[in-house]
């Protein structure tokens, strides 16, 4: 049972292990910070955002703001209106994040796979080729739902969640062609 529940775990812990070796040891990289400063309209400038890479302490509107759009006496009033923020964010964490996502995308693109290509060619094996393919001899115009009590017979015996499924699918399709005769041959619409 630890063998089973550790594998998931185990995947994760590797994928995170993986990501934090391929960052290296820098502790900060230069784009993981950054000082934006958003300057709204001024006389005949139009407003600006400013990013640069500078320390917590030189986040504001005259270490970031380069070139200054307004002359020497006008700094002041300009800096003034600008509003300056210091970001922060962790890169390992995103790329952590974005490696699980795509595991998982993967996982399900690889379970797709097996239920359109692999599984059918499993229930041919074990059921045999006669009982997954119907003609229109085998479904009667007076017994829609003749197949319906050996699928639930079978998956009563198996107690299987897929055969559940399987035959709730059997039973739609024949619903569904009953109602593609009903309408289009005999021009009925079913309630």
């Amino acid at each position: 049972m630890a063998a089973r529940c550790g594998g998931w775990a185990r995947l994760c812990s590797l994928l995170a292990l993986a990501a934090l070796a391929g960052l290296g040891a820098e502790a900060k990289n230069s784009e993981d910070v950054r000082c934006k400063c958003i300057c709204p309209p001024y006389k005949d400038h139009s407003g600006h955002i400013y990013n640069k890479n500078v320390s917590q302490k030189d986040c504001d509107c005259l270490h970031v703001v380069e070139p200054m759009p307004v002359p020497g006496p006008d700094v002041e009033a300009y800096c003034l209106r600008c509003e300056c923020k210091y970001e922060e964010r962790s890169s390992v964490t995103i790329k952590v994040t974005i490696i699980i996502y795509l595991s998982i995308l993967g996982l399900l693109l690889l379970y797709m796979v097996y239920l359109t290509l692999v599984e059918p060619i499993l229930k041919r094996r074990l059921f045999g080729h006669s009982q997954l393919i119907q003609s229109d001899e085998d479904i009667g115009d007076h017994q829609p739902f003749a197949n319906a009590h050996d699928v639930l017979a079978r998956s009563r015996s198996r107690a299987n969640v897929l055969n559940k499924v399987e035959y709730a699918q059997q039973r739609w399709k024949l619903q569904v062609q009953e109602q593609r005769k009903s309408v289009f041959d005999r021009h009925v619409v079913l309630s």
